[in-house]
């Protein structure tokens, strides 16, 4: 597709665009929602700008995670190495990219502890949720365009010429980050308009760690870059999944116990 953009005589990566748009787009409408439904719109925003600062490292550091092999030969020939550049060079590579699991954990950490710190509603939370897929969509547009998170191959689909990733191009593909990003978009408009209704407040983050999970853990079936690593026949992101779905249900679950507790003591008095 369109891997680069020129602008102002310098060639920048698509998805580097996109994602600035995604960011600032999530900013604003995070910042107008706060505003008009009486939640303090300051807070809301440096709980965002902290929480895009925790998801570029938590992606980073995931990145660099599925490629532990690259770890294991920078140790083995860092003996090799003759100068911090050359190190640098190679920390840059291997995590030099982003994994959106590894930005989303990053995320609810800072969310979570910083409602708690601050003191904040659980409505701040729900806004939260609303910005995440939001944000996500834009990721997702800028993957189709650079050619990267690219679909298996189909008769129906897109062909890439230009993709940095070698086994991406020539081959006409599913697009699978379009159809992330139109599933990321409609669950966005589901979770504004159950927060605009004021039904399951402060739930809204955990549906929202029920339905992108399960819809990724299908969605991986469809991804054609196996690069991410595979066990047991599912792949990283799968598994990651797998085990998001099962925390938030767990933490629901205690939710709801340690709900019903209070409820039959206070009965008791």
């Amino acid at each position: 597709m369109i891997p680069n953009v020129q602008i102002f005589d310098k060639t920048i990566s698509a998805y580097l665009v996109l994602a600035i748009l995604g960011l600032l787009t999530a900013l604003f409408v995070v910042y107008r929602i706060a505003e008009h439904h009486g939640l303090d719109e300051i807070q809301m925003l440096f709980m965002t700008l902290i929480g895009f600062g925790a998801a570029g490292a938590g992606g980073g550091l995931l990145y660099g995670l599925t490629n532990y092999r690259l770890i294991v030969a920078l140790f083995r020939n860092f003996d090799k190495i003759s100068s911090f550049r050359e190190l640098l060079s190679a920390l840059k590579i291997i995590f030099g990219g982003s994994v959106f699991y590894g930005g989303l954990i990053g995320i609810l950490i800072v969310a979570l502890v910083y409602t708690r710190k601050k003191h904040l509603s659980v409505r701040y939370l729900d806004v939260a949720a609303i910005g995440i897929p939001m944000f996500h969509v834009f990721g997702r547009l800028g993957c189709f365009l650079s050619g990267c998170c690219f679909g298996i191959e189909s008769s129906v689909g897109f062909v890439y010429h230009y993709s940095l990733i070698p086994s991406a191009n020539d081959v006409r593909r599913f697009p699978v980050q379009l159809l992330e990003a139109a599933f990321n978009a409609c669950l966005c408009l589901v979770l504004y308009s159950l927060f605009r209704k004021k039904k399951l407040e402060g739930r809204l983050l955990s549906v929202y760690l029920f339905a992108y999970p399960t819809f990724r853990f299908f969605d991986e079936f469809l991804r054609g870059d196996e690069y991410r690593g595979i066990w047991f026949g599912l792949s990283t992101s799968q598994w990651i999944s797998l085990l998001l779905i099962a925390v938030n249900a767990g933490c629901l679950l205690v939710s709801s116990l340690r709900k019903k507790r209070i409820g039959s003591a206070a009965a008791e008095c």
